[in-house]
């Protein structure tokens, strides 16, 4: 079991576009421990969101980290952008890279922290190789592209394998879970070996505000890894 803490990284899906600075201030007041712009290109994934100039007109708001899961074709054309918008950590799809380890390797250069994600139909053996280079890895527990989809319970077995992966590496990465995360399905997933949640609808349709749905989410992630 990872003795790593458990963060919290929102998604900003299901909040106010119209108030995403406004937004991104009251998630850093719930005790967020960064935020997550889903990025869609709407080639990639059917969806359209955010470009770096909308990242950027929020990032002097907080001090918490950002990072970009860019769900895009072209990564590597992009990814400086999301980097001079202030996103300290580029999370790309192993799907999208044709080659992912060079991917990896100008992220770092660009002086972010590379991240890669893992689709549901995709094997961990797909990141087998590009390990060293990363400090992420984020498996996906729905299919890229919509907020608000149902956990996919059947990844929890690849989330072990990857936390597998990272203890042999011996290295500091943080294991992410996206998808579906809500106080009924986080167990699962960090019971399995997710150190790092992202919680969107769950957050903002809690009756009882944000703080109080990033807190239970905390403690019941906390309480499955003990």
């Amino acid at each position: 079991m990872s003795s790593r803490d458990v963060q919290i990284a929102p998604s900003v899906l299901p909040a106010d576009f119209s108030r995403l600075g406004e937004e991104c201030v009251a998630l850093e007041k719930a005790g967020v421990d960064r935020i997550q712009w889903d990025v869609m290109d709407g080639v990639f994934v059917p969806n359209l969101t955010f470009g770096p100039d909308v990242i950027k007109a929020c990032r002097h708001h907080v001090e918490v980290p950002f990072e970009a899961h860019l769900m895009v074709v072209n990564p590597d054309d992009l990814a400086h952008q999301y980097v001079d918008a202030g996103c300290e950590i580029l999370i790309v799809h192993a799907e999208a890279c044709t080659h992912l380890h060079r991917t990896l390797a100008n992220i770092r250069e660009l002086g972010a922290s590379p991240a890669v994600a893992l689709n549901p139909a995709t094997p961990a053996a797909a990141i087998a190789h590009v390990m060293d280079l990363v400090d992420l890895v984020l498996v996906m527990t729905v299919n890229p592209g919509f907020g608000g989809q149902a956990y996919i319970e059947t990844m929890e077995p690849k989330i072990t394998e990857v936390a597998k992966m990272i203890e042999f590496t011996g290295r500091d990465i943080d294991l992410e879970v996206d998808g579906g995360i809500g106080p009924a399905t986080v167990a699962g997933a960090a019971a399995a070996g997710a150190d790092v949640l992202v919680a969107g609808s769950a957050l903002y349709r809690d009756p009882d505000g944000l703080e109080h749905a990033v807190s239970e989410i905390r403690a019941l992630a906390e309480a499955a890894r003990s």
